[in-house]
C-alpha cells in the first residue's frame, strides 16, 4: 500500500496512491509504504530517484548499520514502533529515509517510511495532524511527530501496565490463592513483564533516532529544542519502566510464596498422618511378631485390647498436635 501525504493550509491530508500518473500529479512531504509491491518501489525509483535498500526492514541488522547518512545527503533510520495487541504484542521494525534534495521535492524534502504491517503511531499523527493546522511543517518535522507520538504512546501503554498490575495486586494481596489462581497471576503478570520489557527497548530505540538526528544537525532551533523535550520524557518513562519491574518482581515473589505455602500445607498433612501413625505401627509390629503362642488368640480379649490400644496411641499424637494449632 502506497500512502503519501500533503500539506495544504497547515494540514496535512492523505491520498492514497494506485498508479505512477497519479504519483506524479502531489508534491507530497511524507510518502508511506506499507508491505510495498515491487511495482510501488517502481514507481518511486522511477519518480523520486530513490531505491529502497532490500534490507530496509530486516530485523538482524547491525546496531551502527540503523543510522547513517549518504554522501548524497540522504539519511537512514531504522527504528521500532510497539504494537501494543492483547494478544500478541511485538515491535515493527520502520525503515525511514529523509530525502531533503531532490528536484521533484522543492525546499521542504519528504520523508519516507517502509514497514511491513499498520503503525498504532503513524495513525495517532494523521488523526492529529488532521485535527491541528500547524502541527507539521516540513518532512523533519514528521519525523519528529512520529517519535513524539511513539514516547506518548509508550507512556499510554505503561499506564495500561500500571491498571493491569493494579488489578492483579487485589488478587494476591486478598490472600488465600489458591494454586489455579497463582497459575493465572504468574500468566497475567510475564505478560505485563514481557510488554514493560518491550516498552524499555523501543524508547531506548526511540532516544538512539532522536539523539541521532541532533547530532546530525540537521534541525533548526525549534525543533532542536522539540527533540530535547522528547527526550526528557523518554526519561521519565525510564523511571516508570524501572518502578514496574520492581513491582512485578514483589508480585511474583508473593505469588510464589503463596504456592510454596499450600505446598506446605500438603506436605504438614503427611507429615502429622505419619507421626501419628508410628504408635499404632509400632503396636502392630510388636503384636505381629513370632511368639511361642499369639496373646491375642489366648485370651478372649487380646483382639480388642490390641485395636484399642493401638487407636489411643493415635489419637494422643492427635489430640496433642490439634492443641499446639498444628492441623489448622
Amino acid at each position: 500500500m502506497l500512502n503519501i501525504f500533503t500539506l495544504a493550509n497547515g494540514r496535512l491530508f492523505q491520498e492514497e496512491i494506485e498508479s505512477l500518473e497519479e504519483l506524479t500529479r502531489f508534491q507530497p512531504i511524507w510518502v508511506d509504504l506499507e508491505a510495498p509491491t515491487l511495482e510501488e518501489k517502481r514507481w518511486i525509483k522511477q519518480h523520486y530517484g530513490l531505491s529502497i535498500p532490500e534490507d530496509a526492514m530486516d530485523e538482524d541488522i547491525e546496531e551502527s548499520a540503523r543510522f547513517y547518512e549518504e554522501d548524497n545527503g540522504e539519511l537512514h533510520i531504522r527504528s521500532d514502533f510497539l504494537i501494543d495487541d492483547d494478544e500478541d504484542p511485538r515491535s515493527v521494525r520502520v525503515a525511514f529515509i529523509l530525502n531533503q534534495h531532490n528536484a521533484n521535492l522543492k525546499s521542504r524534502g519528504v520523508l519516507f517510511s517502509i514497514h511491513d504491517e499498520d503503525v498504532p503511531v503513524f495513525r495517532l499523527l494523521r488523526m492529529r495532524a488532521r485535527r491541528a493546522p500547524g502541527l507539521i511543517e516540513d518532512a523533519k518535522e514528521v519525523l519528529l511527530k512520529l517519535f513524539d507520538a511513539d514516547a506518548e504512546y509508550s507512556a499510554d501503554t505503561l499506564e495500561n501496565i500500571y491498571d493491569e498490575l493494579e488489578a492483579v495486586s487485589k488478587q494476591v494481596l486478598a490472600g488465600d490463592v489458591t494454586d489455579t489462581r497463582a497459575g493465572e497471576v504468574l500468566a497475567a503478570i510475564a505478560r505485563q513483564e514481557d510488554l514493560n520489557g518491550r516498552i524499555r527497548r523501543n524508547v531506548m530505540d526511540t532516544r538512539r533516532a532522536v539523539s541521532f538526528m541532533m547530532r546530525s544537525k540537521m534541525l533548526n532551533s525549534e525543533q532542536f529544542e522539540e527533540a530535547r523535550q522528547i527526550l526528557r520524557d523518554i526519561e521519565s518513562l525510564d523511571n516508570h519502566t524501572a518502578f514496574l519491574f520492581d513491582k512485578i518482581n514483589f508480585l511474583m515473589d508473593a505469588t510464589v510464596g503463596f504456592i510454596n505455602i499450600n505446598q506446605n500445607k500438603i506436605i504438614k498433612i503427611f507429615s502429622v498422618a505419619s507421626v501419628a501413625l508410628l504408635p499404632p505401627t509400632l503396636i502392630a509390629s510388636v503384636y505381629g511378631m513370632n511368639f511361642q503362642y499369639m496373646p491375642e488368640l489366648a485370651q478372649t480379649w487380646g483382639y480388642p485390647y490390641a485395636l484399642g490400644l493401638m487407636v489411643a496411641s493415635a489419637l494422643g499424637p492427635m489430640w496433642y498436635f490439634r492443641k499446639r494449632g498444628w492441623l489448622k
